[in-house]
């Protein structure tokens, strides 16, 4: 099952980056739920190579073709299954380092598990494969958006330059309005420029997507260990060059006193004018994760991704013999990967969430 996310909510993943396609098979899809073609393409879209000057050059329509489960524009409930092409390989730039093992990369650890080297873009290792990962994330929004879940992630940090950690001081409507994918039109601009010089320099820059979920209902997670923020960061950490989760205020939060990090409870009467109240916190620093559940508050979370390992620029490695060698890697490659991760990072989130909420409304039946 080394290939297959979630529990009710599933998907299975195939191909290679220099393959034939890549694809998958979704199981678990709620029936009758409208399938917007048009919105999961727009999803593949913000991932695709090629996008800007500041993503690799690789040319990919990664135009999807969904398969099966679908009839008359609903999902039927049946698996979907569903393609995208490879069209622009060049496997011919990896032909010189086919016996070498690039720094940082899986080239090593999958040839000492599997016993061959599929040497042509890094083969199933490859970054490209989180694509299935956005169709399906794609499909999963769909269903969300029915209980009025919304999903916003964004780039927060690129190198040393970052934005405040209070996700409430951005307008996240702006976060599409320019390449690099930031709420911050000026913070976005020096990120741009890092990422440019890095590109031209043949080198690479790592930084933080920050991921905001608005409208879970409260008891979304299992209580030992299932949590949900366990459920998230495990889903984060699958993502290609990811090296770290946190969630409310994650690591800064340990400086704290207990008296200045407790969400203190409030309660406020509904709009229904039942006299009924909703039970609410004044704070939310527990990023709207409480003893491993949902509590109704927003789930707000960072991820970090390491530098692109693949460098424009001499480097010394080891042939598969174990002599020592030169590595010059020539090709198309992004000088920084958040732009292109934060659909990626939605997506994961996505899933994670419907497959806790499949859970959730099972276990009220």
């Amino acid at each position: 099952m080394h290939n297959t996310f979630g529990t009710l909510f599933t998907l299975t993943t195939f191909g290679e980056s220099h393959g034939v396609a890549i694809g998958g098979i979704i199981d678990g899809m709620p029936p009758g739920i409208d399938i917007d073609t048009d919105f999961i393409q727009s999803e593949l879209n913000r991932r695709r190579p090629g996008q800007s000057k500041i993503t690799t050059a690789r040319k990919e329509k990664d135009k999807v073709e969904l398969l099966s489960g679908i009839f008359q524009g609903k999902s039927t409930g049946a698996p979907i299954g569903f393609i995208v092409q490879n069209k622009n390989q060049r496997s011919k730039d990896y032909e010189k380092i086919r016996n070498l093992f690039r720094p940082s990369h899986a080239d090593y650890t999958y040839y000492k598990k599997y016993g061959i080297r599929d040497y042509r873009g890094g083969g199933r290792s490859s970054a490209r494969i989180t694509l299935a990962r956005v169709v399906a994330g794609a499909l999963a929004k769909l269903v969300l958006k029915k209980y009025g879940i919304i999903i916003r992630a964004y780039t927060s940090q690129v190198g040393t330059i970052c934005l405040d950690r209070d996700y409430k001081k951005y307008d996240l409507k702006k976060i599409e309005e320019n390449e690099v994918r930031c709420p911050d039109p000026l913070k976005a601009q020096e990120m741009k420029a890092l990422i440019e010089q890095m590109k031209k320099e043949g080198d690479t820059i790592g930084g933080v997507i920050t991921c905001v979920i608005q409208g879970c209902p409260v008891g979304l997670g299992e209580p030992e260990f299932g949590k949900l923020h366990a459920q998230l960061g495990a889903a984060m950490l699958t993502i290609n060059a990811v090296k770290g989760f946190e969630y409310g205020e994650g690591f800064a939060g340990t400086a704290w006193r207990g008296s200045e990090q407790n969400d203190h409870f409030i309660a406020s009467p509904k709009e229904d004018g039942t006299g009924e109240k909703t039970i609410s916190t004044h704070t939310n620093h527990s990023g709207g994760i409480q003893g491993g559940l949902s509590n109704g508050e927003d789930i707000y979370f960072r991820v970090a991704f390491k530098p692109v390992a693949t460098l424009l620029m001499e480097q010394k490695t080891v042939d598969i013999d174990g002599k020592e060698a030169k590595l010059e890697v020539r090709g198309r490659h992004d000088p920084c990967v958040l732009p292109r991760a934060v659909p990626i990072v939605e997506s994961m989130a996505a899933m994670t969430i419907l497959d806790a909420l499949l859970m959730f409304n099972s276990e009220k039946m």
